[in-house]
């Protein structure tokens, strides 16, 4: 069996997320957002806007400054001449994954045929009828919000009130059981709120006809992975689409068998791994990018530990006074390496990009870091058309990278 070295293992890694390639010369187009996509597979959505919403940032890390419409459109628009490109659903948790890619789910939906959570049987008990009044009245109205259904059904909260922003109307839950089973999918968003829509209005026909066996999904999404992590253990292979171990092995084993896995080791992992016969290994990883705590790259924490030996915990449900870091946290990649990390928002009231703190690994303390992270920080505050960047007293790469501005 091959033997790879960690830091070959850790440049094909980077190369397959799209990290190997120079900036476009251009403004990029709307291809070259695709080709983003095209690489990590998926794009994860979050609801935290502390920055920018989690979805554009790694657009933003491997190409540099784009119109974020260029992606909105990409999602949410559809005409004849430009049809939709990608769609929302439950992969590695909610996320954008190409339409072509939602047959691989149906076995996903059919699990989710109550929801994803146990409340949503209870409010089916409670309300019986209200799984067809929601479709019904989608069907009349057209794409929607939850709160616009529910206005339209003229129906308020039948359940306990708990006073928790976690709160959910019953007619929310019915719509996002119906989303997860696949009889709704959401046409856009409006002030990041899904709107519902029939299905059959959303993915179009060829797509919603092509039905693929679990076992041949799965092995076609155990594929996807290993084309967007280039390299990678079984763990990692099923993280990316939230697969299940007993879902994952009988794939490899087939995909191994076929070809396009490799089996490897790599030094100083602790588990097999398996190498996509088409990765790249490049013999350097250069340029700097900053990455949004869910990108694709590092949103799996036990392979970035892994890979970068870079312990890496997202800390906003953690109380301000036991935050290590920050509230929202983004990495800094360097010439393949993670050498540290900021805490970041941006207070759009008055154009500027707040750093309230700025940490460097250990070994990585220094003026290039410290100069590198700045022209970083000045390119994320021109692309979020912000005028300002303020650095705050805290980290030990604080005072240094003040000094740059």
């Amino acid at each position: 069996m091959r033997q790879i070295s960690a830091a070959t293992a850790r440049r094909i890694a980077l190369a397959a997320q799209g990290f190997a390639g120079r900036l476009p010369a251009s403004a990029p187009t709307r291809r070259t957002v695709l080709g983003v996509v095209d690489k990590t597979q998926l794009l994860q959505i979050d609801s935290v806007s502390a920055v920018v919403r989690a979805h554009y940032a790694p657009v933003f890390s491997r190409i540099g400054e784009c119109d974020r419409t260029l992606l909105d459109d990409a999602v949410w628009s559809h005409s004849a001449r430009k049809p939709r490109q990608f769609v929302e659903y439950w992969a590695h948790e909610a996320a954008l994954l190409p339409v072509e890619d939602w047959p691989l789910m149906r076995w996903r939906m059919r699990e989710f045929e109550f929801g994803r959570w146990s409340h949503a049987r209870r409010v089916n008990e409670r309300n019986p009828g209200l799984v067809d009044d929601v479709l019904a009245a989608v069907t009349e109205v057209g794409p929607a919000g939850a709160g616009a259904i529910e206005k339209y059904l003229e129906r308020g909260n039948n359940g306990p009130k708990r006073s928790s922003w976690w709160d959910l109307s019953d007619t929310k839950i019915v719509c996002e059981q119906l989303f997860a089973s696949g009889e709704l999918s959401v046409d856009k968003r409006v002030a990041f709120t899904r709107q519902y829509d029939l299905t059959e209005r959303v993915i179009p026909a060829h797509v919603r006809e092509r039905h693929v066996d679990e076992a041949d999904a799965i092995r076609e999404l155990v594929t996807r992975s290993a084309r967007a992590l280039g390299i990678a253990t079984e763990p990692d292979l099923r993280d990316y689409y939230r697969l299940k171990r007993i879902q994952t092995e009988p794939a490899i084993a087939d995909l191994v068998d076929s070809g396009v896995l490799e089996p490897v080791t790599v030094s100083g992992w602790d588990k097999p791994a398996y190498l996509h016969t088409e990765a790249r290994a490049p013999r350097k990883i250069s340029g700097s990018a900053l990455l949004c705590p869910f990108d694709p790259l590092i949103f799996c924490r036990p392979r970035t530990e892994q890979i970068f030996g870079f312990h890496f915990r997202i800390e906003i449900y953690t109380p301000e006074p036991k935050r290590v870091h920050g509230y929202y946290v983004f990495p800094f990649l360097l010439d393949g390496e993670l050498v540290g990390r900021v805490d970041l928002r941006a207070e759009r009231g008055t154009g500027r990009l707040l750093v309230p703190a700025a940490f460097t690994e250990d070994g990585h303390r220094t003026d290039r870091v410290a100069s590198e992270l700045a022209d970083a920080l000045r390119r994320m505050a021109k692309w979020l058309e912000l005028d300002e960047i303020v650095i705050g007293e805290r980290g030990d790469l604080a005072a240094m990278l003040a000094a740059k501005f």
